[in-house]
């Protein structure tokens, strides 16, 4: 397997091309601090991942990424940086994967393996996730059954998060609003996000959901989302939208307005 690793840091190619280096699936791996020289490099040398930072001078890693895909349709695209909220964006150009630095060596590794084709988790379609109209999650074609309301919300929101982690004080101002977050409160979110998993795992899909360091996040590798497949341009699911997102949580209404205004521009 070659790879590219791009990043206006040139510490942050050498760290990440060290690690790189360590698997075994890599036969090759070059690095680049400069996006367009990397671009001019692809023209001629074909490559099976790019690794790249996205927030750099010239040209950011997600209009790089588009036209990676327009030289190399085939080449896998692993988004590394430092600025979760470029989550959302990033996954427009369909990447395998999208991780935040300081990143570990084991999940660079795992990220770079599912790249491979050594799947990390059961095949997308196995997780299915709706957010037009009501928000449901299905395993196998059949619902995942929520024991509580709260849980599934808590689901739905980090869902719209595409990606980003989300602090406990930050995912209960969004689902209580106007709530006080005392300890108590602090308590009872607990209580819900253990429900959650409690429930996920029940119905094999734990691997969804990633808590690390205090922040929860859903993982979109392992799942397919309407809402995710409509940013991607999927002319089924922009056909499928009626202008309803995630109707049962008044925290939707900002991305319902984005996919109705997209919607309109088409």
């Amino acid at each position: 397997m070659k790879i590219i690793c791009v990043d206006d840091e040139s510490r942050a190619v050498k760290y990440t091309l060290s690690q790189c280096e360590q698997l075994p699936e890599i036969s090759e791996a070059q690095g680049f601090t400069d996006a367009l020289e990397a671009l001019d490099w692809l023209r001629d040398h074909p490559a099976d991942l790019a690794i790249l930072d996205i927030n750099m001078p010239q040209i950011d890693g997600i209009a790089m990424a588009a036209q990676i895909k327009q030289l190399q349709p085939q080449t896998a695209i692993l988004f590394l940086t430092a600025y979760k909220e470029y989550a959302f964006d990033a996954y427009a150009v369909r990447p395998t994967g999208y991780l935040l630095k300081p990143v570990s060596q084991e999940k660079l590794a795992a990220e770079v393996r599912y790249a491979c084709g050594e799947k990390k988790a059961p095949t997308p379609a196995h997780i299915r996730v709706k957010t037009f109209g009501y928000f449901d999650v299905y395993v196998d074609n059949k619902p995942i059954g929520f024991k509580l309301a709260k849980s599934k919300e808590i689901l739905a929101y980090l869902v719209d998060k595409q990606g980003s982690g989300v602090t406990r004080a930050e995912l209960f101002a969004a689902v209580w609003e106007d709530g006080m977050y005392d300890r108590g409160m602090q308590k009872q979110l607990d209580v819900y996000i253990r429900s959650l998993r409690e429930s996920l795992r029940e119905y094999g899909a734990e691997e969804i959901l990633e808590m690390e360091k205090g922040t929860l996040r859903v993982r979109p590798e392992t799942f397919v989302c309407d809402a995710y497949q409509f940013f991607a341009g999927d002319s089924d699911a922009i056909n499928a939208y009626r202008g309803e997102y995630m109707s049962a949580y008044s925290w939707a209404s900002m991305t319902e307005s984005i996919l109705s205004w997209k919607t309109s521009e088409k």
